[in-house]
């Protein structure tokens, strides 16, 4: 008898827990900061961002302004720095904070250890101090990499493929932008594949749009014949004006995201950033159910965009192999 109470009270004790995991309290909204690098309203790949979020909300149930509630902001604002953005968050008593790369995320964790951060597009946030390992993030932060060190041989790769000729290649680099260990590890990476490829690298620096001129200046003075981009927000946000820089000094180039090809560049290469953000909601999904983002590891993607511009290579005088072509996830004419 003793025996049939006990299972009956643990029937009843993991159902509760059970139903408790699976639903909201009845009538709570659940309320998101969003921080997003530039306005939706003046930027397509900030409007893209924010859709792709959305509609990962939805595909879970979610039901804006009913089940629960955006609030976004945009650090285009220079006036206010990510921080204050943060602390806004936080006197809202946001269930959970989302924002955008590893410098947000690093500004985030200045600000608050107690409020869940989703960090979205991350470099490698082990190196830059973000977290403490993938698998356990320990702290209030996890998130999503887009693994920046990591593809940068590969965009080498690439450009010898499309252009064999090609001895000196300039390398576009954000400096500061993560920590000297994440810089210093995509350093490597570029280096020890020109070794391979039998490549000079050239490094330029930008560290803002206005440097831009004075970068691709310093491509022409080098004798750089191809340019590599680096990841960085600024660079991704940036893409469209970079493009056109490369084409207008005739440079075959390579950037860190689709969307430089998309731009009018020749090549892209790297994670779907605005598809991230709609991974990002599983994430949202389990913190609003109890999870605690100390216990959730880092997502790494597991594929990797690689999109050819044909209308680029034409102007640029340009024959893409067939092989390479074959190897396109998209190619756009």
């Amino acid at each position: 008898m003793t025996s049939r109470r006990a299972f009956v009270a643990g029937a009843i004790t993991v159902l509760a827990g059970t139903l408790a995991a699976e639903a909201q309290q009845p009538g709570r909204v659940a309320l998101v900061g969003l921080l997003l690098i530039a306005s939706p309203e003046h930027h397509p790949i900030a409007r893209a961002q924010l859709a792709e979020f959305r509609m990962g909300l939805r595909e879970r149930g979610y039901v804006e302004n009913q089940s629960i509630v955006i609030e976004p902001r945009f650090a285009v604002d220079k006036a206010q720095r990510p921080q204050d953005f943060v602390a806004e968050f936080v006197r809202l008593h946001v269930d959970v904070i989302v924002v955008t790369s590893t410098p947000m995320a690093l500004a985030a964790k200045d600000v608050t250890t107690t409020v869940p951060i989703i960090a979205v597009v991350m470099a490698d946030p082990v190196k830059d101090g973000v977290v403490a390992s993938l698998a356990r993030p320990g702290g209030n932060i996890t998130g999503l990499t887009f693994l920046g060190p990591a593809l940068v041989a590969k965009r080498l790769q690439f450009l010898r493929d499309v252009v064999p000729k090609t001895t000196n290649v300039a390398v576009l680099v954000h400096s500061g932008v993560f920590s000297e260990d994440t810089m210093r590890g995509m350093t490597e990476e570029a280096e020890g594949a020109a070794k391979t490829l039998g490549m000079r690298l050239q490094f330029v620096e930008a560290r803002s749009p206005n440097e831009f001129e004075k970068a691709f200046a310093a491509v022409a003075t080098g004798g750089s014949t191809a340019l590599t981009v680096f990841p960085s927000p600024m660079f991704y946000f940036e893409s469209q004006r970079l493009a056109e820089l490369a084409m207008t000094h005739r440079l075959p180039t390579i950037f860190a995201f689709r969307e430089g090809a998309d731009a009018g560049g020749l090549m892209g290469y790297g994670t779907n950033i605005p598809r991230m953000f709609r991974s990002a909601t599983a994430l949202v999904d389990k913190i609003l159910r109890g999870a605690k983002p100390a216990d959730l590891p880092v997502e790494q993607p597991t594929k990797f965009e690689f999109v050819i511009n044909l209308k680029a290579a034409k102007t640029l005088g340009l024959t893409i192999p067939p092989s390479v072509l074959a190897r396109a996830d998209e190619v756009i004419q």
